[in-house]
Order: C-alpha cells, then structure tokens, then sequence
C-alpha cells in the first residue's frame, strides 16, 4: 500500500464515494473501524445477474427485506443503512464478476447508483465507500451443474 493511499483515507471517509481496494483496503479499514464506520462485504462470487448482486448486497448490510431488481430499490436500501449507521458505511463488492454479460451492462448504473448514495450520506452529515474487487467472468455453464446459493456441491 503507498502513502498517498493511506493519506486519502481521511479525506474518504469524510466525504464518501469509490475506492480502490486493490491500493488502501487494510488502511481504509483501519480508519474505518477508528471513525466507527459500519464495514460490509457483499459476497458477490455467486452472482450471475443484477437480481443475484442485489441479494448480495441486502445479505450483506442486513436489510429486512429484498426489493427487487430495481436500483431505485437498491438506493432506497442503501440511503436506509447510512441511516442506521452512526458515521457511515464502508460497502465492499468482493468478486464481482463484473465481465459476465448479465451484470456488464448493469455496472455504469450501478456505479452511478452508488455515486448517488454517497452524495446522499454526504448531504446527511455521514459517508458512504464503496469499492469493487474484480473478478472477471464466471466459468461458462457446465452441462449437469447447478448454480446455487448453497455452498453444498449440487
């Protein structure tokens, strides 16, 4: 990690928006746990469609209820868990497999989604940080094997 990552904590964690996990993840967690930010990670290694990241998502920030597939509802879920939070919320896409065709045209609305959500914690007093770790594409569809949420093999 360099020192101009670790110098851009603060600044984050003040005013929100994207971060790159690949440079500042262990010191924007530190800093995250010292500002008693909420740290959450939307296991998004299963995820094969928008409908499957946002169940992610909501496992991840423990909302009470699914909301579709909708960003409006993502929005709305995410406005929601800054809320709850007493400085903000740190948001880790972990795997996102960002090439696969399903979710390649939902990225930019995601993206813009997310930008919105830290323009809505800022006006709040609060942050929200978000961040992406790539995981390329899945494997292509194997003939006798089933795409589950279960870690139990199919």
């Amino acid at each position: 990690m360099s020192r101009q990552a670790s110098r851009q904590v603060p600044k984050l964690l003040q005013k929100g928006g994207q971060f790159n996990p690949d440079s500042d993840l262990e010191s924007l967690q530190a800093g995250a746990q010292e500002a008693e930010f909420a740290w959450c990670v939307a296991d998004c290694s299963k995820a094969r469609n928008r409908s499957a990241l946002f169940r992610a998502v909501v496992k991840a920030v423990d909302y009470p209820q699914f909301f579709g597939g909708a960003f409006d509802g993502l929005y709305d879920c995410l406005c929601e868990t800054v809320d709850d939070q007493k400085s903000g919320l740190v948001l880790l896409f972990d795997r996102l497999h960002s090439a696969d065709p399903t979710l390649e045209g939902d990225i930019d609305e995601l993206k813009s989604t997310l930008e919105d959500v830290a323009s809505y914690a800022s006006d709040a007093g609060k942050a929200f940080v978000f961040g992406f770790q790539e995981a390329g594409r899945h494997a292509d569809d194997e003939p006798g094997h089933v795409h589950n949420w279960s870690d139990a093999d199919s």
